[in-house]
């Protein structure tokens, strides 16, 4: 099981990323929670590991701290919800929001994530509501990332929409959100983070 990697970030685009670890790059996918956390291209960066094992792949899963893994490993074990509906969850909101979700039986915020329906939510509030003592609820969403590549503001809002369609939004939802969050000055994470906040906030 592979725990843990410190390495060179080589490459980032949501959901996806690349750590050079002595020379072997590893693919892995990760929530926004842990995008908005990550160093610039080059930098020394270290993440949690979870690695899910299916009949036609092997995916590794990467995320800023151990309550973010353990939040992961715990939801991906509720009846309904694989690794692609736990990203997009830890993707729409913190573990405090997640928490307080679970806590006031809030289903409609749940709804709000993608792919999640009314009886998942309802799953996700009946199995989670006893599994958050034990978890990370307190996860900082993070301070962004530092300036645009020079490919310019249309390739930060293109992006932006690729990973929200990547996250489970329609493409045609995914455009609106990024749009409405762009002010021609953000980078793609920070074109997410606003057009996920102002899906959780409705």
């Amino acid at each position: 099981m592979i725990g843990r990697l410190r390495g060179e970030l080589v490459y980032k685009r949501p959901p996806q990323l690349m750590v050079d670890v002595g020379g072997v790059g590893y693919e892995l996918e990760a929530p926004m929670s842990t995008f908005y956390e990550l160093p610039s291209l080059g930098a020394s960066v270290t993440l949690f590991t979870h690695l899910a094992v299916r009949e036609d792949a092997q995916i590794l899963y990467a995320f800023a701290r151990e309550s973010e893994r353990a939040l992961f490993r715990s939801l991906v074990r509720v009846t309904g919800v694989g690794p692609r509906m736990a990203l997009a969850i830890l993707s729409g909101m913190d573990a405090r929001r997640f928490a307080q979700c679970i806590e006031q039986g809030d289903e409609a915020a749940l709804i709000r994530v993608p792919g999640i329906g009314r009886k998942t939510a309802q799953r996700l509030i009946v199995e989670m509501r006893d599994r958050l003592d034990g978890l990370g609820t307190g996860l900082p969403a993070g301070a962004g990332t530092g300036p645009r590549p020079g490919s310019g503001e249309d390739s930060a809002l293109a992006d932006a929409i690729s990973a929200l369609i990547a996250l489970g939004y329609k493409p045609v939802d995914a455009n609106r959100m990024a749009r409405s969050a762009d002010d021609g000055a953000k980078t793609s994470e920070e074109i997410i983070r606003g057009a996920l906040r102002s899906v959780t906030a409705s």
